[in-house]
């Protein structure tokens, strides 16, 4: 399948798959969606509700590691313990790496060096990216996640339910539920009725929010 850099709203890039008309990220602006919908709603609003000294998250859709370096970067102004789990099936190219620019437009170009090696890790093992960020990568369908009451947070990234229908059932969101410990927090930027639906099926508490640039709504999860 065809992949292309491209220019969002905010200057920061991401990369689009043309035969899907779809994109890693916001075209409205990658960073800033992502400072939203994931640190806004989800590691913020957790952290101000439980105040924990420690966190373990789980990003579903790796992709560009944008997520885990905005969260990277919150760790170490905080300061917060974070173990960091992102699951992906298709990891990016070293060439796509090189094209993203992610800490110039997060204005933190002096952690580039953290970027590249949230990229540059082995997969399938965990590493100490600094004192308080720890990353595992694992490579692997969002089916095959096994994990029970492991999390206090998960960010959903996965392509839309438009093109990956598959990645938005009932049967994920009973995965994600299971992988959460209790009180656990899941955030997505999407807002379908039939997403809204698959996670109250298997338990969730969920609440509309207001989405990020370009976006309505998004959605909060709670595992009660």
């Amino acid at each position: 399948m065809e992949r292309k850099i491209i220019k969002t709203g905010d200057g920061s890039v991401t990369i689009h798959l043309p035969e899907w008309n779809e994109q890693y990220h916001s075209k409205h602006g990658a960073v800033q969606e992502a400072r939203h919908v994931f640190l806004r709603m989800g590691l913020y609003y957790f952290l101000e509700k439980f105040k924990p000294e420690e966190i373990s998250i789980l990003e579903i859709g790796f992709g560009t590691g944008l997520n885990a370096f905005l969260t990277f970067l919150e760790a170490e102004k905080l300061p917060i313990n974070i173990d960091y789990t992102g699951v992906e099936a298709y990891p990016v190219s070293v060439l796509e790496v090189d094209q993203l620019n992610y800490p110039l437009s997060a204005q933190a170009e002096e952690q580039e060096t953290y970027f590249k090696k949230l990229h540059t890790i082995p997969w399938g093992k965990s590493f100490e990216i600094s004192e308080n960020f720890k990353l595992e990568k694992q490579e692997k369908k969002f089916e095959e996640i096994s994990d029970n009451e492991q999390y206090e947070l998960i960010y959903f990234d996965a392509f839309g339910a438009r093109v990956q229908p598959e990645l938005w059932t009932e049967e994920i969101f009973s995965i994600m539920h299971k992988a959460l410990k209790r009180n656990g927090v899941l955030v997505t930027y999407a807002a379908k009725g039939s997403v809204r639906r698959a996670m109250i099926a298997n338990g969730f508490q969920v609440e509309k929010l207001p989405g990020p640039p370009g976006k309505r709504e998004m959605l909060r999860a709670v595992k009660i």
